[in-house]
């Protein structure tokens, strides 16, 4: 069979709107991890032991459970547990925040604690709170350190979306999914999905590289 080119060309703009699905989902997720993730990073590092625990329980609870279980729990299980039902964008949504939230949250205790110190009794030394110490002093230095490993989860949480097809929600896989049962050309279809997915994750690399050099702690 031969590669015909128009059959990308015509399944282009459906596979658009897949990609603007992927991203809102991917982005949504992420600020929500993020979020997620400074808490139980923060709670780990500094917390008492209650919070300490309670997080080391959640990150480890999240980190050793495949996401496609997790947002399968959400859809299907929760309903019957909780009777608390919700539809298949938020789901995923709500699967991307709390499973990259759990991989930040060690990030974000690395990076603090990779900070010396020494640092930090100077600024309580000064009289600062220490709210005020990880606001000013320490945080700063720490957020220059993450930055590589959180770009790394950005690209993962984005390629971790193409597992929601399991409950349907019409992101890029599941609309090359839906045309390939239409025309059945699966080969360009699969071809023009995975090259959507290199450009998207490009750019992501490309410009988390462009915000590490300019924070690049000499």
């Amino acid at each position: 069979m031969d590669f015909d080119w128009s059959v990308i060309a015509s399944a282009l703009p459906d596979l658009l709107d897949g990609v603007k699905l992927t991203v809102i989902i991917a982005a949504l997720g992420l600020l929500g991890g993020s979020l997620i993730g400074l808490v139980a990073g923060l709670c780990r590092a500094y917390g008492p032991v209650a919070l300490n625990v309670a997080a080391q329980v959640y990150i480890e609870l999240i980190r050793g459970t495949p996401i496609v279980v997790q947002v399968m729990f959400l859809y299907f299980a929760l309903p019957l547990l909780a009777h608390i039902r919700i539809d298949g964008m938020t789901a995923a949504v709500v699967s991307i925040a709390v499973n990259s939230g759990a991989y930040l949250g060690e990030v974000v205790r690395g990076a603090f604690l990779s900070i010396p110190k020494g640092l930090a009794e100077a600024g309580l030394a000064m009289g600062l709170s220490m709210p005020r110490v990880l606001l000013k002093i320490v945080g700063p230095l720490a957020f220059r350190r993450l930055i590589p490993p959180f770009g790394n989860q950005c690209i993962v949480s984005l390629k971790d979306t193409s597992l929601f097809i399991v409950i349907g929600v019409g992101e890029l896989t599941r609309k090359g999914q839906e045309i390939i049962a239409g025309n059945f050309r699966a080969v360009e279809i699969w071809t023009a999905v995975a090259c959507i997915y290199l450009v998207l994750t490009g750019i992501m690399t490309l410009s988390l590289r462009v915000v590490e050099k300019r924070m690049r702690i000499l």
